[in-house]
C-alpha cells in the first residue's frame, strides 16, 4: 500500500525542506489568500497563526477536495507584540535591535484538513533568545541574510550563530515547521 500524498499550501521553501525530513510524500500548491495581520485582528499570536493556517489550507482544500492539505502560519511575539516579515531593511534592523538580549516566542501555526473536510489546528511554541547585537552585528546580518520574507527579520538557519543565544524547544519550529508534533499527528491519521 502507498502511502498517501498530501498537499502542503505554502511557497515556503524552508517548510518544503522540513516537510521533505519527515519522509512523507506531498505536492506543493501555493494558497492565494489575504492572510490576517497583527493589526487586523484582535487574536492571540498562537490564534493568529492557525487561523492564518486555516485560511491558506482550506483555499487549498476547495481546489483539491479529494486530498489531504496541510497549511502553516509563522508568527514571532515579543511580550505579545506580533513582529511579522519586515517591509524594509530599516524595519528588519529596528526588529533585531528590540530582539537583543531578549527572548521572544515563535509559533507556528497548522491546519491539516483530511478528505472529508474534518480540520485540526495545532500550534507549536518555541522560544529564542538572543545575543546582545551591536550595529555592526546587525548590520553584517543583514548584509548576509535575506529577512524580508522572514517573520520577526531573521532566519534560525541562516548565520543564526551571529544573533542567537540559544532555542528552547522544537528548532524546526523556529525555521517554518514543527516537525515532531508534524510526526505525531501524521502517525495518527496513519499518513506516516
Amino acid at each position: 500500500m502507498s502511502r498517501t500524498e498530501i498537499i502542503l499550501a505554502s511557497a515556503s521553501p524552508r517548510r518544503r525542506e522540513l516537510l521533505r525530513q519527515l519522509g512523507v510524500p506531498f505536492e506543493v500548491v501555493t494558497a492565494d489568500v489575504r492572510e490576517l495581520d497583527e493589526d487586523s485582528s484582535s487574536l492571540s499570536p498562537a490564534d493568529l497563526a492557525c487561523e492564518n493556517a486555516r485560511l491558506k489550507a482550506e483555499a487549498v482544500a476547495k481546489l483539491r477536495p479529494d486530498r489531504w492539505v496541510l497549511g502553516a502560519d509563522t508568527v514571532v511575539a515579543l511580550e505579545q507584540k506580533l513582529l511579522g516579515k519586515p517591509d524594509s531593511l530599516d524595519q528588519a534592523h529596528d526588529f533585531l535591535w528590540v530582539l537583543s538580549r531578549k527572548k521572544h516566542q515563535v509559533i507556528t501555526g497548522c491546519a491539516l484538513i483530511s478528505p472529508e473536510n474534518e480540520t485540526v489546528l495545532f500550534h507549536e511554541i518555541s522560544s529564542v533568545v538572543f545575543k546582545p547585537l551591536t550595529e555592526e552585528i546587525i548590520t553584517d546580518y543583514l548584509r548576509q541574510v535575506h529577512v524580508l520574507d522572514k517573520a520577526g527579520g531573521y532566519a534560525l538557519q541562516e548565520q543564526g550563530d551571529l544573533i542567537i543565544e540559544c532555542v528552547e524547544g522544537s528548532s524546526s519550529n523556529v525555521i517554518g515547521l514543527p516537525v515532531e508534533l508534524l510526526e505525531k499527528i501524521f502517525k495518527a491519521r496513519g499518513l506516516l
